[in-house]
C-alpha cells in the first residue's frame, strides 16, 4: 500500500504538530490523575510534562517563523530512556517480577491503551512530516521522531507490564531525570 504524501507549508505543519501535542500532554494527564500506582502516576505526569515542553517549543518556533519567515532548531532534550533500554529493563523487570502477578485496573489500561494508540499516530504524523516537507524544513521534526518513539516504546512497555504482570517500572531502573 502507498504511502499519500501530506502536503503542508512549514507554518501548517508546526500549527498541526502543536495540536497533536496538546492532544497527547492531555491523554497523559488524564491517565496520571486516574492511575492509583505512584510510580505509574509519576512516568504519566513526566510524559505530560514533556509534551507541554514540546508545546513550548514548537508554539517558539511557530512564533519565528511567522515574525521572521525562519525557525532556529534548538536542541529538545528528553527525559525519556532511547527506546533499547527501556526494552532491556523491561525484559529485566519483567523476569524479576514473573512470580508477583498482580491484575491491574482495566481503567488504567485502558487508558494507557489510549495512549498507546495517540502516541503511535502523533510518531506517524512527524515521520510523515520528516519524508514529505521540502528538505529544508524536516531537521525541525527530526528529533520529535526520536523522542516521540521513545515515549512509544515506555507506552509499550508500561501497557505490557501492567497486561502481564500488574507492575509499573521501578522508576530507578529508568531513571526518568537523567533522560
Amino acid at each position: 500500500m502507498a504511502r499519500e504524501k501530506i502536503e503542508m507549508t512549514l507554518e501548517e505543519a508546526i500549527v498541526n504538530a502543536i495540536e497533536y501535542e496538546n492532544r497527547i500532554r492531555d491523554v497523559y494527564h488524564k491517565a496520571s490523575e486516574a492511575c492509583a500506582d505512584p510510580k505509574g502516576k509519576q512516568v504519566l505526569s513526566v510524559l505530560a510534562a514533556e509534551e507541554q515542553t514540546h508545546v513550548a517549543y514548537l508554539q517558539q518556533r511557530l512564533n519565528e517563523w511567522r515574525k521572521d519567515g525562519k525557525v532556529q532548531i534548538p536542541d529538545l532534550a528528553t527525559a525519556i530512556p532511547a527506546p533499547d533500554a527501556i526494552s532491556a529493563g523491561a525484559k529485566v523487570l519483567a523476569d524479576r517480577m514473573r512470580d508477583k502477578a498482580i491484575k491491574a485496573p482495566d481503567d488504567e489500561i485502558a487508558l494507557l491503551a489510549e495512549a498507546l494508540d495517540v502516541e503511535a499516530e502523533t510518531n506517524r504524523f512527524y515521520e510523515s512530516l520528516v519524508r514529505d516537507l521540502p528538505e529544508e524544513h524536516r531537521p525541525l521534526f527530526e528529533r520529535f521522531v526520536e523522542i516521540e518513539q521513545g515515549h512509544l516504546a515506555i507506552v509499550q512497555a508500561e501497557l505490557d507490564n501492567l497486561r502481564g504482570l500488574g507492575f509499573w517500572f521501578d522508576v530507578q531502573e529508568f531513571n526518568m531525570e537523567a533522560g
